[in-house]
């Protein structure tokens, strides 16, 4: 919960950050607007004067009937759903404003409110009131399309870093479940020899330092060097055909260029853990595994396959030992890359499982 109050301060910081409406900017909208209604006025009446006047006196009823809506009514009462009370609100604000500004038009500046008009006018007769509260309503229209905006924009980023922190999150902690999961498996190697009293558990040792290396290391980064995580593959099967002896034979092939290839660290592994923990450890017969590992242009293309026991049931492979395999590493592609970035392909034909993965590297 701590975590995630945090998160959503930091977005909520930087959201009013990046969508707060300077000073500077309601100044320079303002000036437009008031420039913009005094030359289209002037050059109605032709007399710029009289409009420079009458933009005087409306430029802050504009002003303050526009901010009251957007700062005061619209959060107590539309927010609220209250717009019965929202409607009436407007309507008083409207109605009050026709009065202010027919009084200041009357007394500073002409008695003829609506020169406009084919008539003269000296009273708030229904033709005025009908203009100049369509004419408020306008401005009001206006302004409250802006701030909708804005903040419609400001929730629509702060949703967008909240799903994208989110996702960055739950990545890091499945990168960080196959870390301790591929280092249970290695000690289980280990713990197996020194049962045999095997001579080359030193050996094992020493490749079990140097996949430790790489795990505190290089699972932390985004994305890995191709080669080191081919090479990891490698130091990993070496464990296991130390483990096995001549019961295991592994056919690996590794064709293209891996210079400057990059893939999401600790992405292969896992399947190459589940060909033996559903293969090898599965059986007693003499075991072959099969991976094949090429680069063209900027794909990769992974292919596993390994025999299983037609006792076990193929639709849960992906589900034991607590779903960590297959299941992560389909999560794990589908939050680090793009749909069209990636197909997966896991199969079972003939108690040979299967796995194809193309990847953009």
């Amino acid at each position: 919960m701590a975590a995630k109050k945090k998160i959503n301060d930091i977005i909520e910081s930087k959201g009013s950050e990046s969508y707060k409406i300077h000073y500077k900017y309601h100044i320079i909208f303002w000036s437009i607007y008031i420039l913009f209604n005094t030359l289209r006025w002037g050059s109605l009446h032709n007399d710029y004067i009289y409009s420079i006047k009458t933009n005087l006196i409306g430029f802050p009823i504009h002003m303050a009937l526009a901010y009251f809506n957007v700062y005061f009514l619209m959060p107590v009462f539309v927010f609220n759903k209250r717009y019965s009370e929202y409607t009436l609100a407007i309507l008083g604000s409207l109605a009050l404003m026709l009065v202010v500004k027919f009084n200041l038009t009357y007394y500073l500046i002409d008695t003829n409110v609506m020169p406009e008009a084919s008539e003269v006018v000296n009273s708030i007769t229904l033709n005025y009131a009908i203009v100049t509260m369509f004419g408020e309503l306008y401005v009001v229209s206006f302004v409250t399309a802006i701030k909708i905006t804005i903040d419609w924009l400001r929730e629509h980023q702060k949703l967008h870093e909240l799903e994208t922190r989110q996702l960055t999150s739950e990545l890091s902690f499945l990168r960080s479940q196959v870390s301790p999961h591929f280092f249970f498996n290695t000690l289980n190697n280990i713990y197996s020899l020194t049962l045999e009293k095997s001579d080359r558990a030193p050996e094992v040792v020493l490749k079990l330092s140097e996949l430790m290396r790489y795990l505190l290391y290089a699972a932390r980064k985004n994305k890995q060097d191709l080669q080191s995580e081919i090479e990891l593959i490698q130091n990993y099967l070496d464990l296991e055909k130390i483990r096995f002896n001549d019961s295991l034979t592994i056919n690996l092939n590794i064709t293209g260029n891996l210079d400057n290839k990059r893939i999401a660290p600790m992405l292969l592994i896992p399947f190459v853990e589940n060909s033996f923990k559903h293969g090898a450890n599965k059986t007693i017969e003499p075991l072959t595994i099969d991976i094949n590992i090429s680069v063209k242009e900027k794909k990769l293309y992974f292919e596993i396959a390994n025999p299983i026991p037609e006792t076990l049931v193929t639709n849960r492979l992906a589900e034991e030992e607590g779903g960590i395999g297959l299941s992560n590493v389909k999560k794990r592609l589908e939050l680090g890359y793009r749909p069209d970035e990636y197909e997966l392909n896991i199969t079972t034909t003939n108690n040979i499982f299967k796995v194809f993965l193309k990847l953009n590297v």
